[in-house]
């Protein structure tokens, strides 16, 4: 895919990751519809593309909602009349041991909420938001692409029953729209960063950002450019569909 004058749909916009992936496809020459539910930040990313010469724009939206994401993905469509590329980036982590206990006592769980939580962004707001769109690139009649961002941790990692589970999911679900979507022209793949360095990770105490770096055999952390390099190579690449793409510096949990 050609990718200037495009129009590339970014949900999670706002920052880390979604910021990045803003940046890399407008230095391609792409215009950039960045979706966030914090103006204020998105705001920002939209400053940061249209200083590389390209239409931007912000939409408010909340990606577990579905009348926002019709309105929103409608919004697009009316004001750039394409709608060539959509990355689902946005996600939450709520990480919680399934249960905790000591000597037969119970101590802590994983509560609903936190499950139903991470299920929501990750999973369902994939699922709406990827429906939305596909949508919309049959109608505009362009064909088109969706980036999926799953996780290495969709293989099962310790704490991560909700997000691991939701990231899963969406890996299925990139295999089962690439195979769905191909008679339309439009293409679906994933990306499974490893641990990068984002506002998650600065959270963490150093000592556990240091454990975290020890594990990657690369002996530090991704960053949020190097996975939005990726998704730029996935759509330049006309051939690669309903595949994921592990970014994670040789790390295998």
């Amino acid at each position: 895919m050609e990718l200037r004058k495009k129009i590339v749909v970014i949900t999670g916009a706002a920052r880390g990751i979604g910021r990045a992936m803003a940046l890399a496809f407008a230095a391609r020459g792409a215009d950039i519809a960045a979706l966030d539910r914090d103006a204020d930040a998105l705001e920002q990313t939209v400053a940061a593309c249209a200083a590389k010469g390209v239409r931007a724009k912000a939409y408010i939206m909340d990606v577990t909602a579905e009348a926002q994401v019709v309105r929103a993905f409608d919004a697009v469509v009316a004001d750039h009349k394409r709608f060539d590329v959509l990355v689902n980036n946005a996600g939450i982590t709520r990480d919680a041991l399934l249960i905790k206990a000591q000597d037969g006592a119970i101590h802590s769980k994983m509560s609903l909420a936190q499950w139903q939580a991470v299920i929501d962004v990750n999973l369902t707001g994939v699922f709406l938001c990827g429906r939305e769109g596909a949508e919309r690139m049959i109608q505009v009649g362009h064909g088109g692409l969706i980036v999926n961002i799953s996780s290495i941790s969709r293989e099962g990692n310790p704490g991560q029953t909700n997000y691991s589970a939701a990231k899963a999911g969406v890996a299925a679900m990139t295999v089962v729209w690439a195979k769905e979507l191909a008679r339309y022209g439009i293409r679906s793949a994933a990306i499974a960063p490893g641990f990068c360095a984002t506002e998650i990770l600065s959270a963490m105490k150093p000592e556990m950002v240091d454990r975290v770096k020890a594990a990657v055999p690369l002996h530090r952390l991704g960053e949020p450019a190097e996975i939005a390099a990726t998704a730029v190579f996935i759509a330049e690449n006309d051939f690669v569909t309903g595949r994921v793409i592990e970014v994670d510096g040789g790390l295998r949990l």
